[in-house]
């Protein structure tokens, strides 16, 4: 299997230039699915820190780049949404967010919020025990005495001890951000959800002091304001 990635046929959300270089480095396998963005990619076209896949080999062996609190060795490791990333001799912290048009960006936080990663939940399953798995945008599930979760709901997990440490729930009124599609980036508090019957995917409008904007319940995720602010950075 081939270890490169064709630039133009990348994904919309890699922050990768579709002319020059033909081939770009394709991601292994893990969170994200298809979305996830190469380690690499993050560390030489978007925070500018290595000039060659080299360079970032070298770093992440050194265990100088941390992923959600983990030390990341592997350079094609996949980075999505809401992941942290920590460069601790730099004392860097980042968190991704959405950019214009869903391309990956980064937003600095302080080392305080570093240590807490938001989620989505997708959906959740009963478990043996009674037990409730939640299963997150990334792939990562967590497991919930309590059913007070329902999918669409967000989650702070903390990514030392993988326990919930804040819940945000979705509906009318909720602080939301968009991932993907033409309001990709922006944010704003959902004003309505219209419920569509079928296999269709509901539609949320919601309201934004940039200007309303509608778009479909998956692409959109709950937030704070604290998420928003990117916290206080040291």
């Amino acid at each position: 299997m081939t270890k490169h990635q064709k630039r133009l046929s990348a994904p919309t959300s890699w922050p990768v230039e579709r002319k020059g270089e033909t081939f770009t480095v394709k991601a292994s396998g893990g969170p994200h699915g298809d979305d996830g963005v190469p380690l690499v990619v993050v560390l030489r076209d978007v925070l500018g820190y290595v000039d060659s896949t080299k360079e970032a080999k070298y770093a992440a062996n050194d265990r100088g780049v941390l992923v959600n609190g983990d030390a990341v060795t592997d350079v094609s490791r996949p980075i999505g949404m809401f992941d942290i990333l920590s460069f601790p001799e730099r004392e860097e912290h980042y968190r991704v967010f959405p950019d214009e048009g869903g391309r990956l960006g980064l937003t600095g936080i302080s080392a305080a919020d570093a240590g807490s990663k938001l989620g989505k939940i997708v959906d959740k399953t009963t478990v043996s025990g009674g037990e409730v798995q939640l299963n997150l945008h990334d792939g990562a599930n967590i497991l919930v005495e309590a059913d007070d979760y329902a999918a669409g709901d967000s989650v702070v997990v903390d990514n030392e001890t993988n326990e919930i440490v804040a819940h945000f729930e979705y509906g009318e009124g909720a602080l939301v951000t968009a991932v993907d599609g033409a309001h990709a980036g922006e944010i704003g508090t959902v004003d309505s959800i219209e419920v569509t019957p079928g296999s269709s995917q509901n539609n949320v409008n919601v309201e934004s002091e940039d200007g309303d904007f509608e778009t479909v319940e998956e692409y959109v995720v709950v937030i704070d304001e604290n998420f928003v602010e990117g916290g206080d950075e040291e």
